[in-house]
């Protein structure tokens, strides 16, 4: 197992595969050759000062170096873009993470079927939604469905369809509405 240490290698498992996970993110690209399988590290500095981005990497690094050899496929690159999180997992679980994540990289992709995964956890398609309206339409085109539209950010809904909106106890008058007069 060898390491990436060309910028051009990493940017081309940039574009390749990826498997997210708790701990990382993992990117691998098929290379097209039988060479040894290559891996390479990174660590933002948003994740830490330097006693912390090297604690992450030696935990990655090891915890590859125990799953890589049997999971891992011959002539495949893996970049490990590590989150914060990577410190505080539980080895085990590390390791669990990155066979899962070979494992989805591996798995070959159906052309075409671009899933969204909703906040609910439905993938969304073109098809789910029937009332959705050309993207390239003007903003107030697109029909919500099942979304309320809320008074203040439509410019009164309600008040548009002539129902009063009722006062609120924070909307006191003030000296500049003129309710206040001065005999």
């Amino acid at each position: 197992m060898d390491h990436l240490r060309k910028r051009r290698d990493f940017l081309a498992a940039a574009k390749a595969e990826r498997a997210g996970a708790t701990s990382f993110l993992m990117q691998g690209r098929d290379r097209g050759d039988a060479g040894t399988v290559r891996v390479g590290f990174t660590v933002t500095k948003k994740t830490g000062n330097s006693v912390v981005r090297n604690r992450i990497r030696r935990r990655l690094r090891e915890a590859v170096r125990r799953v890589l050899p049997d999971a891992g496929r011959a002539g495949f690159d893996y970049v490990l873009v590590a989150r914060e999180a990577a410190l505080r997992t539980p080895f085990e679980t590390l390791m669990r993470e990155i066979e899962r994540s070979v494992r989805k990289v591996h798995t070959p992709k159906v052309p075409g079927a671009k899933t969204h995964i909703r906040k609910t956890g439905a993938p969304k398609t073109s098809a789910s939604e029937p009332n959705a309206a050309d993207p390239n339409a003007p903003h107030g085109a697109r029909k919500a469905e099942g979304r309320p539209e809320h008074p203040a950010s439509t410019g009164g809904a309600g008040a548009a369809a002539g129902t009063p909106i009722p006062p609120s106890d924070d909307m006191k008058p003030t000296p500049a509405d003129g309710a206040f007069r001065h005999d």
